[in-house]
């Protein structure tokens, strides 16, 4: 789903999300002198039993039977939400306000009948971030909040349905809100009052494509040459500000528009930034992309760890403007809410994507080579760890829904993002350093486009054909094959030595075994057990909770970067400030400081990546040209 960050600890697997991606506006004139269209207004003025009311004015028609639909799943999730689990009171009403029949037939969809009477339906909606049951809890980044006098997070799908056969019918949706509040959204609202703002959308995938947050207005709007970009931000306790994430993402920001030729293939771009002071109900945390906006729910954290997140979020957000809003498939350009069939291109919509989120950062010297391949070699851990690396990715997409493939959805943000790399290298070498990834996008933006889907079986040969025949073979061997990516061979072709395992000197962490403890959010020491000569110089203890490692907060999102980047930056000798939370003799936690010399150990290191020192010259040319490097 776009980014989606789940807690695993020692490790920073980012679990993406892929929203809706069809665009296309329709004039207003014409939506405002259309009969045929919803008009929905969301009543935020009343909340009741933590629920809002929305009211929807059918589309004139002349049939029968409706069949009402809440959307069961939604584009970029690849999970069941059940939206329909969360309304109640659904009343279908004539002209005259008398009741019509109503049968509910499962969790998503009301059959109205005597159709040919409706005017309007009624329900109420409860919101998805306060769900009682944790099966019943839905990723944050993609459901909904009512905090009456506080916050309203409206993702539209979680609201608004549609009925069968007019899903391609306009709406009209109209936000009763509370004075003083603001709708912050990439979407220019037809009108606005201080109690209401009303919008006109093409069709049903539009207006789920269009998320929207109500609340007092703490935001700040970005210049980026044609595009304006809006950071709203809601932050409970007042700790995160619009101002301090606009300047922290800035060049971020240019830096991509730099990347994508000089201009955004959008106008107008809206970041939602819900900041609570802890993890919500699902245990995750990330964001949710849409075509013109991406929605995030970020705990408050350490500042600098705060800002890295949100700059790393926000690379790969951004980028699915490419992504699927220019490039789609038939499957998402007219996604189905209820039975949806599941496009077999995640290597391409959220692979691709989080593989020009670090590629563009190098690429346009934001990081180093060697934060570069930190970044490669973590994507190569993780999807050797925790996925199935023989799986066919094509296969894994396109069923991606079903029981026995979900839990290998995460491999996009890893494997998928290597699958972008080895395809890049693949192409500069084809063409003498003259043609990559970024090329092949955008002429697939210039074939394809916002309004014109592709078929999903026709993709690999159209690429074929805009690229070499030996670009073919590559996604039957490496995607739609079970072939693993060819590391070492691809590497070697740009000068960067690949070892599977390497046994290097590195500083040690300690070597005890890690645990987690999920009342407190900590890491623990599980056991001491094997603890090699710095762990028992710290003087670490079973059941220790890890506070601070050098006077940085440590959680389970930035332990890699603490022990993986800062303390191997360290040089043998310099001392070591480990914080923890230990019971004494009453059983009462309490704080201790522990101090030790860092001391290097033998390791085998796996996944090693390294410049080689004798890389040729034509090594050295296709490395500039894949990454934009200064080369001697």
């Amino acid at each position: 789903m776009t980014l989606r960050k789940t807690l695993l600890l020692l490790s920073l697997t980012a679990l993406l999300g892929c929203s809706s991606a069809r665009p296309g506006q329709i004039s207003q004139s014409l939506l405002e002198q259309s009969d045929d269209k919803y008009q929905v207004t969301i009543d935020l003025t009343k909340v009741k039993d933590d629920k809002v009311q929305v009211t929807v004015v059918a589309p004139e028609q002349k049939q029968e039977e409706l069949i009402y639909n809440m959307p069961k799943i939604v584009p970029g999730t690849y999970s069941v939400s059940d939206f329909g689990k969360f309304v109640t009171e659904f009343t279908a009403l004539d002209k005259k306000g008398q009741k019509l029949p109503v049968q509910q037939l499962d969790a998503n969809r009301w059959r109205v009948k005597d159709a040919d009477d409706l005017h309007s339906i009624t329900y109420w909606v409860d919101d998805t971030f306060d769900s009682m049951r944790k099966s019943d809890a839905i990723f944050e980044p993609g459901g909904t909040n009512i905090e009456p006098g506080k916050n309203f997070l409206l993702n539209t799908f979680g609201f608004v349905g549609y009925f069968d056969g007019m899903k391609q019918m306009p709406y009209q949706l109209t936000i009763t809100k509370p004075e003083g509040f603001y709708g912050s959204t990439p979407l220019i609202a037809t009108s606005t009052t201080a109690t209401s703002d009303t919008y006109f959308l093409p069709d049903y995938v539009t207006l789920a494509d269009s998320p929207l947050m109500y609340n007092r207005p703490d935001t700040t709007i970005l210049d980026l040459g044609e595009t304006d970009v809006l950071v709203s931000v809601y932050s409970p306790s007042g700790k995160v500000k619009s101002q301090t994430i606009a300047t922290n993402i800035k060049d971020i920001l240019e830096a991509q528009r730099s990347y994508l030729g000089g201009k955004l293939p959008v106008d107008k771009y809206a970041f939602l930034v819900y900041v609570p002071q802890r993890v919500g109900k699902s245990g995750s945390y990330g964001a949710l992309e849409h075509s013109n906006s991406s929605v995030y729910f970020l705990p408050e954290m350490p500042d600098e760890q705060f800002s890295s997140t949100m700059r790393d979020v926000a690379a790969h957000e951004f980028f699915h403007i490419v992504t699927p809003l220019t490039i789609h498939s038939e499957q998402i350009g007219n996604f189905d809410f209820i039975n949806p069939d599941m496009s077999k291109h995640l290597w391409m919509y959220e692979g691709v994507t989080e593989y020009f989120a670090s590629h563009m950062q190098v690429y346009e010297g934001l990081i180093d080579l060697d934060t570069y391949l930190n970044k490669i070699q973590e994507h190569i851990a993780t999807a050797r760890a925790y996925y199935n690396d023989t799986l066919p990715f094509t296969e894994m997409s396109a069923n991606v829904l079903q029981p026995a493939y979900e839990k290998e959805y995460g491999n996009v943000y890893q494997k998928g993002a290597l699958i972008g790399l080895v395809l890049d290298i693949r192409l500069r070498e084809l063409s003498d350093g003259k043609y990559g990834l970024r090329d092949l996008m955008q002429d697939l933006g210039k074939t394809y486009g916002k309004n014109k889907s592709f078929k999903d079986e026709e993709l690999f040969d159209k690429i074929t054909e805009l690229t070499y025949p030996e670009i073919r073979e590559f996604f039957t061997t490496y995607v739609e094959g079970s072939q693993p990516l060819p590391f070492e061979e691809t590497f070697s072709k740009v000068g960067i030595i690949y070892q599977p395992l390497s046994k290097q000197m590195i500083n040690s962490y300690g070597g005890f075994v890690p645990g987690y403890d999920a009342e407190t959010g900590r890491i623990i020491v599980e056991s001491t057990e094997g603890m090699d000569a710095f762990g028992k110089e710290l003087g670490l203890k079973d059941g220790d909770q890890l506070l601070k490692w050098n006077g940085t907060d440590i959680s389970p999102a930035n332990i890699r970067e603490l022990i993986g980047e800062d303390l191997q930056a360290m040089e043998p000798g310099d001392e070591v400030t480990v914080t923890v939370s230990r019971k004494n003799n009453l059983s009462k936690p309490t704080e201790v400081t522990l101090t030790a010399k860092v001391k290097q150990m033998e390791r085998m290191v796996p996944h090693y990546l390294q410049p080689d020192p004798e890389a040729t010259p034509k090594q050295k040319a296709l490395l500039k040209a894949w990454l934009n490097l200064k080369t001697e």
